[in-house]
């Protein structure tokens, strides 16, 4: 699997997007006691804010987060954060130079 995350983005990000579009809209709370994460509070919450910020989730307010299509394309491959452009199977971003970042 080939993401293309962010120069921005941390290593809880994938997971975090993971455990939203599998369970849906959860706070920070939920998120940060689940067993695919693990982290503090106060990183989970940095983290959803930054990611909120580059349109892969959305505050749906009192601390709920739920991803953003945008936050679907990029775990299915089809987003590059660190562009932020949506891919298509002819054109991959870095496919000739091999600048692309990614998150396994």
């Amino acid at each position: 699997m080939m993401r293309y995350s962010g120069e921005w983005m941390q290593k809880w990000d994938d997971r975090i997007l993971e455990v939203l579009e599998e369970e849906g809209p959860r706070g920070v709370g939920y998120i940060d006691e689940h067993p695919a994460i693990r982290s503090s509070h106060s990183t989970v919450s940095r983290r959803l804010k930054d990611l909120a910020a580059h349109g892969l989730v959305s505050e749906r307010g009192n601390g709920v987060y739920m991803i953003t299509e945008k936050g679907k394309a990029y775990l299915n491959e089809e987003y590059d954060a660190e562009h932020e452009v949506y891919l298509d199977s002819e054109s991959e971003i870095g496919s000739d130079s091999g600048d692309t970042n990614t998150v396994s």
